[in-house]
């Protein structure tokens, strides 16, 4: 749900407000309902009917004057209600870092483009599909389940969660859709949040994503569900979830021929109109399903002090304010989830994949993983008196992880079966791990001037003997005329075991069996950021020993050296009145690019107009777009889900751009847009940001977003 747009806007003072629709519009309207599925037509209708009632109340509001009468009876003081809260917190701990709970409607738009989750990102070409961050420092780590990795932007986490405190009940809706019938690609999303209490929230919400996709055998579906809750008094807390998601690809294996996109008259007979539902694929009955859940508990009872306010004359108590000064914390996290591959099309199957193994009948295979992981801590808390300047904590972390894969009922026979290659290697069905790992931390998140963060953990048990996660930033903040200009050093230096199904792995078109050494990764940088100018800068440099990387055969390999990456990026924002041009520029290079590959340059800019009309209906109009140097861009493995090297072709070095209104009014906030349209106004562009995957072309794209605030 990290996705989830809110909106909320009062204003009494208002006035008429003049709508003009032309006959274009108005049968541009009746077009896009008539093309609609009835469930989908409701819906719609549904979430508008709501937009134009909130913007009819707030447009018929007319404050009235009245005279103050001595007789009248004074008006009953409504009790205060404190601003809302959210917050995410940070693993082991669960440390808070405060949020937001967005009321944005700048840039609603973006949330529909799967190409501009990142300034460069790689993609499959769907909503919602596999992808990777292209721009290196932005990059996740490989995570013990490496299928999940694609699919990171997208799945619920302990990082994308939100605790919300907000006092009055809240429920949030959002419906956003696009392209036609055979295209369409639509989005709900709900998220409720209420009281017990002053401390005690709880809520819960689900995300439905489904989309056709542009071209053939790209469909996708995600259905992710979630409970959540936390209670803040003064001795205990606790915040907890759960969630579950339901993942379903279809995968394409990209299409036959990039002619269709880049030259389609010569592979169509001289007719350059392409029907892109009807452009062949390479594969044409493959799925790729990933479900999980996961259940994250996080405990603190807090030790301390009651700190006394008195009156100065009768020396009475005014009131008192809890001062914790130790806590102890147990921390439950619990996940597990499964990878399946299916394709019934054998023939298909073994012509698309180098190597068969198990079955030349088509695939259906299944891995699956769950881990449980137990945290005990006690920390020292930052400030319960003027010499406790920073806070202390110590942790044990103690995880079981259970892999079980395919069975190998192929090894056992005395001969492999005509048209299967021989499994090299033994590989276990299931295996379990036992893990220790101690750690430290030692923070200070209040002050004006200096601020600082830094955590050790070390593995003393199964694979994590010899583990070493050194992480840390500090930030010095320096006042500039009236603003705060904060300047930021961070780094890490990790040395860690490889995730067991990187050393072993068996399906039916890839086996192996590796002994990887630990990877060690060594990364520095600075970050300024000047508020007053709209300026900030961030440049950083990381050294990976021992990198492992995907291979042209879509295997994992391990570097014997060592790969440098140098980032630079900058974002500035100008503006003149109602004109604003956003801009984010990054500078990134790979010592060695047949390991790495990585675009030079990506640059993403925004020029918009934000204004208000009759003093309610808040507007941006703009358009905005992305655009990266040529690389060799990683292909896709659908059978693993995973981004690989390649050397065959570049991907980038076009521009992908839209058109877009973003509004709000009230407690609604709507966008139109219409993305890639400059895809109308070329032809011969090849708009790939993966090897045979082409990005959606142009296409018109709206959405709604309702905050229900009781």
């Amino acid at each position: 749900m990290q996705d989830l747009l809110i909106c909320g806007c009062k204003n009494n003072n208002s006035r008429p407000l003049g709508v003009n629709y032309s006959v274009k519009s108005i049968t541009f309207a009746a077009n896009t309902l008539s093309v609609m599925k009835p469930w989908r037509l409701i819906t719609t209708l549904a979430m508008w009917l709501v937009t134009i009632g909130i913007a009819a109340q707030t447009l018929t509001e007319v404050p009235v004057m009245k005279h103050a009468s001595a007789d009248a009876p004074a008006k009953k003081q409504q009790p205060s209600i404190a601003p809302p809260q959210a917050w995410r917190v940070s693993e082991p701990l669960g440390q808070h870092y405060p949020s937001t709970i967005d009321t944005l409607f700048e840039d609603y738009h973006r949330s529909v483009v799967p190409s501009m989750v990142s300034t460069a990102w790689a993609t499959t070409g769907n909503y919602g599909a596999p992808s990777q961050n292209q721009v290196f420092f932005e990059r996740p780590s490989m995570s013990e389940f490496f299928f999940e990795d694609a699919i990171s932007w997208w799945a619920p986490s302990v990082a994308h969660m939100r605790y919300y405190n907000t006092r009055i009940p809240m429920t949030l809706l959002s419906y956003t859709f696009g392209g036609n019938k055979n295209s369409n690609q639509d989005r709900t999303q709900l998220l409720f949040s209420g009281n017990a209490g002053r401390k005690t929230a709880i809520g819960g919400g689900f995300d439905y994503m489904y989309s056709k996709g542009s071209y053939d055998v790209q469909a996708n579906k995600d259905f992710t569900w979630q409970l959540f809750g936390s209670h803040i008094g003064d001795r205990y807390e606790v915040q907890t979830f759960f969630n579950h998601y339901n993942y379903t690809n279809k995968e394409s294996g990209g299409i036959t021929d990039d002619r269709y996109i880049t030259d389609p008259a010569e592979v169509q007979g001289g007719d350059t109109r392409v029907d892109n539902k009807s452009i062949p694929t390479r594969l044409t009955d493959a799925h790729s399903h990933l479900e999980g859940s996961q259940l994250y508990l996080n405990q603190r009872y807090k030790v301390g002090y009651y700190r006394y306010r008195r009156d100065s004359v009768t020396d009475t108590v005014i009131d008192r304010t809890y001062v914790p000064v130790t806590s102890f914390i147990w921390t439950l996290d619990f996940k597990h989830a499964k990878h399946q591959f299916l394709n019934t099309y054998g023939s298909e199957d073994t012509a698309f994949f180098k190597r068969t193994y198990l079955t030349l009948d088509g695939t259906n295979e299944a891995t699956k993983y769950w881990r449980l992981r137990n945290t005990l801590g006690i920390s020292l808390l930052e400030g319960f008196n003027r010499w406790a300047k920073a806070g202390v904590a110590l942790y044990l972390t103690h995880e079981v992880r259970r892999y079980t894969q395919v069975t190998d009922s192929v090894s056992t026979l005395d001969t492999v079966p005509a048209g299967l290659d021989a499994i090299p290697y033994a590989i276990t069905h299931a295996t379990t791990q036992n893990l220790l790992w101690v750690g430290g931390q030692l923070t200070k998140q209040r002050g004006a001037l200096l601020r600082y963060n830094v955590s050790a953990q070390f593995g003393l048990l199964g694979d994590a003997v010899g583990e070493v996660d050194v992480h840390g930033d500090v930030s010095v903040r320096v006042k500039i005329k009236n603003d705060t200009a904060s300047l930021r050093g961070y780094g890490y230096i990790k040395n860690q075991a490889v995730p067991y199904l990187i050393n072993n792995y068996v399906s039916n078109h890839f086996v192996w069996q590796n002994h990887f050494d630990k990877t060690q990764r060594i990364r520095l940088g600075g970050q300024l950021d000047i508020p007053h100018t709209g300026t900030n800068v961030d440049v950083g440099y990381e050294t990976l020993n021992r990198y492992i990387y995907w291979s042209t055969d879509g295997l994992p390999v391990q570097t014997s050296g060592a790969v440098h990456v140098l980032s630079a990026q900058l974002r500035q924002h100008l503006h003149f009145k109602a004109l604003h041009w956003e801009n984010s520029l990054v500078l990134q290079t790979s010592s060695d690019d047949q390991v790495l590959p990585l675009p030079k340059l990506a640059i993403y800019s925004n020029v918009y107009a934000k204004f208000v009309i009759a003093r309610v209906l808040h507007v941006q109009l703009g358009v905005d777009g992305n655009y990266y140097t040529a690389y060799y861009a990683p292909a896709y493995n659908p059978a693993t889900m995973s981004y690989y090297n390649q050397r065959d072709v570049k991907c980038g070095d076009f521009p992908f751009l839209n058109l877009y209104a973003n509004f709000k009014m009230k407690q609604a906030r709507f966008f139109v847009a219409w993305t890639h349209f400059n895809q109308m106004l070329t032809s011969g562009t090849a708009y790939f940001a993966t090897p045979h995957y082409p990005l959606n072309p142009a296409r018109f794209q709206l959405g709604v977003s309702v905050n229900f605030v009781n």
